[in-house]
């Protein structure tokens, strides 16, 4: 809970860098702010998705070399992900203008939204390193059981955006473009905020990192390994979730709407499961890398506990409040007639998807990112298979059932798999996935 808990609100804190941005768009005077924002925002997003590993897999290697108390696995992981996440981010910056050109034709936005996004993008993209770097440093202190100081990363930067954005858009008189501006200060401070983190807490280990080293990938072959199949994961995880927002667009207005209510129940969810997986990284790796597997299997079995109380509180509350909770998101109760025919979705997704939230942060810990990687390229597959073959008649529902099965079958698979392997094979098996 030490863990968990402080990973809960950085999570949380988290998605208030869009709507601060949000926030201070909607009062410039044209709804093409907002939606500039949102677009833009989004494109950083899809970029940002991709490069997920840099705090997973890092979180799970660091874990593991914390158990081991090896000073040199903990030394060399950092300095390797931190290296690959500064040559990326410097690689988004260098490719803006190609990759900005492929981003505006695969969302479409009109002709006004599309040029003020540009201007967003290509201030914010300067950032791209800085929010790299971030996501790798913030993998490695959870792994070294540190989650306060990713907490007060994440909190620092969104206050701080949202001060140097106020100042910028107002004070200084730019703008749309102070919002951006605001974006690019604040992740910049936030990733300085970073380092002196691992200097200030790490003496040790800052003063063994070393440039020459981080590009030096001998022996690096399972880092390479685990990180490549948490890369394709998150393709397979963004083409659902943007083909998910794309079906319900397609489906008209009124159920768009109805489906990102009903999403952001599902992220509010969410943000408390990935502090328990959070947790399951650092305490399962722990444990995993000490070759403790007693306690690594009690540290499962807690993680269970706490993923059913929390998932129990979450159905118990959307299925008993749906009318209540919706009216929180609008007042137009044409778009809340509309969400309670699919209310009951809202339940069930907590409670299909919990094991897999659970399991994610278990693999991550010991490393078994293949099965990650079978998991979800298994669920993905029926998800589409299956939206595609269920009548057209099903509507919305058809779109829901899909999704719920994409959960059911993580969770399953992943299940399937830590059973049959550990219990087979043993520990040693993990190592393998």
């Amino acid at each position: 809970m030490a863990i968990s808990l402080p990973a809960i609100v950085a999570n949380i804190a988290e998605p208030l860098l869009g709507l601060l941005d949000t926030g201070i768009a909607g009062h410039l005077g044209a709804p093409q702010f907002i939606g500039a924002v949102a677009v833009g925002a989004m494109m950083m997003n899809v970029l940002y998705w991709n490069f997920g590993f840099l705090r997973m897999g890092t979180s799970g290697l660091t874990a593991q070399a914390y158990g081991s108390n090896s000073h040199h696995d903990q030394v060399d992981t950092l300095q390797r992900s931190s290296a690959i996440a500064l040559v990326a981010g410097i690689a988004m910056v260098v490719l803006q203008v190609p990759i900005l050109w492929l981003l505006l034709w695969i969302m479409g936005p009109g002709p006004e939204v599309s040029a003020l996004a540009s201007t967003y993008f290509t201030i914010v993209v300067w950032g791209a390193p800085a929010v790299l770097l971030t996501m790798s440093i913030k993998g490695w202190l959870l792994g070294m059981q540190d989650s306060v100081s990713p907490m007060l990363i994440s909190i620092g930067v969104n206050v701080l955006n949202m001060v140097v954005s106020l100042l910028a858009v107002y004070w200084l008189d730019m703008g749309f473009k102070g919002i951006a501006v605001g974006t690019l200060v604040s992740v910049w401070v936030g990733a300085i905020y970073a380092c002196w983190c691992v200097r200030h807490k790490f003496k040790a280990i800052a003063r063994d990192l070393s440039l020459k080293n981080a590009f030096n990938f001998k022996g690096s072959g399972r880092f390479f390994k685990v990180n490549s199949d948490i890369f394709v994961r998150c393709i397979f995880m963004l083409a659902v979730n943007m083909y998910f927002i794309r079906a319900g667009a397609l489906s008209g207005d009124m159920v768009l709407a109805v489906n990102t209510m009903m999403q952001q129940l599902f992220h509010l969810f969410s943000y408390f499961m990935d502090g328990i997986a959070f947790a399951g990284e650092a305490v399962a790796g722990k444990y995993y890398g000490a070759r403790d597997h007693s306690n690594m299997h009690r540290c499962v079995r807690w993680l269970f506990v706490w993923g059913t109380v929390t998932t129990a509180i979450f159905v118990l509350a959307y299925a008993l409040f749906p009318q209540a909770i919706f009216t929180m998101f609008t007042s137009q109760q044409a778009v809340v007639d509309e969400a309670m025919r699919y209310h009951w979705w809202c339940a069930i997704v907590p409670a299909v998807s919990m094991a897999a939230f659970v399991w994610d942060g278990v693999f991550i810990g010991v490393t078994a990112t293949r099965g990650m990687l079978i998991a979800v390229a298994t669920a993905c597959a029926l998800f589409f298979l299956l939206y595609f073959l269920l009548p057209a008649s099903l509507g919305n529902h058809a779109l829901w059932i899909a999704f719920v099965t994409f959960l059911t079958t993580r969770s399953a698979v992943q299940t399937a798999i830590w059973l049959s392997r550990w219990n087979k094979k043993g520990s040693s098996s993990i190592i393998a996935l």
